[in-house]
């Protein structure tokens, strides 16, 4: 069986995931489409570089990702660092022929996308960006009934990711909040995982009405490396600097299918933890999800009997999406771990069988183009046009 070597470029919560990931997967899927063999890890600080190839069971470490795009003995180049450095390590990657996964959102912007895609398209290697929600198999059941036609043609959706982490305001002030590391808020960090799932189940966006609100200012100097999403609090004496981002974004959205529908993303809703919901109305029926209780989809069809009609639970186990590779009767329960399972092996067969995946750096550069969309018309309070991909 095949082997692919991995290197992976930074080493916090991320990295834990993904290594996870490569260490599962064979256990999960077998016959896997390739052995994932955990090669090198990156990370600028020596001491967390170190630590992670102990921790995430490498066999070696370095403090410069060029070191795993020179190595010709890596075949996937895993990018699991801020957005900022995305570009310039995906497309040295893609010049050097690497395979390459990578954390979303894609790019800063559209432009930056752009140049990912055209690099990773140009020297033909495989890409997948990280939207690892879409692969719960609650999500691609509702997928499997939208394209039977079991919801007829699609009305409506309401879409969701509501978090509290950053609600406090003594939260510090990570890269999640500085627009020159991440792009944007809310939107770039949550928002854009719904957008995902809904353009993956519904259809692409065409145009968007957007508001953006920035409810905390600013926020304490984080003086550590790592990012802990608001688990460590400042004291009232550490000096703040301003938040340049959104921490909260609602838009409306037309789809080129006539559906629409809207999407709310927000760090700031006290009470939500890891609240991903979407509800689809079709005209034969409806799929409601919320991926805190990612075991179940809430499915109602018209042609169920008068008496009983109402959104009733289908619990996902071995006879849906999945389900032979996981675990062997409905709602024994899937994890964050598990969907992480299921991207690092549909990337692995895409690249045995040299096929496509998705969502892959044209599907990201998609994500970049609306997510552009949203932050303009939230600026102009007005519609806005979601721009075409002009391939060249």
């Amino acid at each position: 069986m095949e082997k692919m070597n991995i290197g992976m470029v930074g080493a916090g919560f991320m990295a834990k995931a993904h290594s996870i990931a490569y260490a599962g997967m064979p256990m999960f899927f077998w016959p896997a489409p390739a052995i994932p063999v955990k090669k090198i890890i990156a990370d600028v600080n020596e001491t967390l570089a170190k630590e992670a190839k102990e921790k995430f069971a490498f066999e070696t470490y370095t403090t410069n990702w060029q070191d795993i795009v020179n190595d010709p003995n890596i075949d996937v180049v895993d990018i699991c660092t801020p957005n900022n450095t995305h570009a310039e390590i995906a497309i040295a990657a893609a010049k050097a022929g690497k395979h390459i996964l990578c954390e979303k959102p894609l790019s800063l912007t559209p432009s930056e996308a752009e140049d990912m895609y055209i690099a990773a398209r140009d020297n033909k290697v495989t890409t997948m960006v990280a939207f690892n929600y879409r692969r719960t198999p609650a999500v691609q059941l509702a997928k499997k009934y939208i394209d039977e036609g079991a919801l007829g043609d699609i009305l409506d959706f309401r879409g969701t990711y509501l978090q509290d982490w950053s609600a406090d305001p003594s939260s510090p002030l990570s890269w999640r909040f500085q627009k020159d590391i991440c792009g944007s808020g809310a939107l770039g960090d949550i928002g854009t995982h719904v957008v995902d799932m809904l353009r993956f189940l519904v259809g692409d966006f065409a145009r968007v009405n957007a508001r953006t609100a920035t409810y905390i200012k600013d926020r304490p100097i984080q003086n550590a490396g790592i990012d802990s999403l608001g688990n460590v609090k400042a004291n009232n004496t550490t000096p703040r600097k301003p938040v340049d981002v959104d921490d909260q974004c609602i838009f409306m959205i037309e789809c080129k299918n006539g559906a629409f529908g809207s999407i709310e993303a927000t760090r700031n809703a006290w009470g939500r933890n890891n609240y991903i919901t979407f509800e689809i109305h079709g005209t034969k029926g409806s799929v409601y999800f919320n991926y805190e209780r990612r075991d179940e989809l809430q499915v109602c069809f018209a042609d169920d009997k008068s008496d009983r009609r109402g959104f009733r639970t289908v619990y996902t186990g071995p006879n849906h999406p999945y389900g032979d590779g996981l675990w062997p009767i409905p709602a024994l329960g899937i994890g964050y771990t598990e969907t992480k399972i299921v991207e690092t092996y549909d990337f692995f067969k895409a690249i045995a069988e040299s096929g496509e995946t998705s969502p892959n750096f044209r599907d990201g550069y998609a994500i970049e183009l609306i997510s552009d969309a949203i932050l303009t018309s939230a600026h102009t309070r007005s519609w806005v046009e979601v721009p075409e991909i002009e391939e060249n």
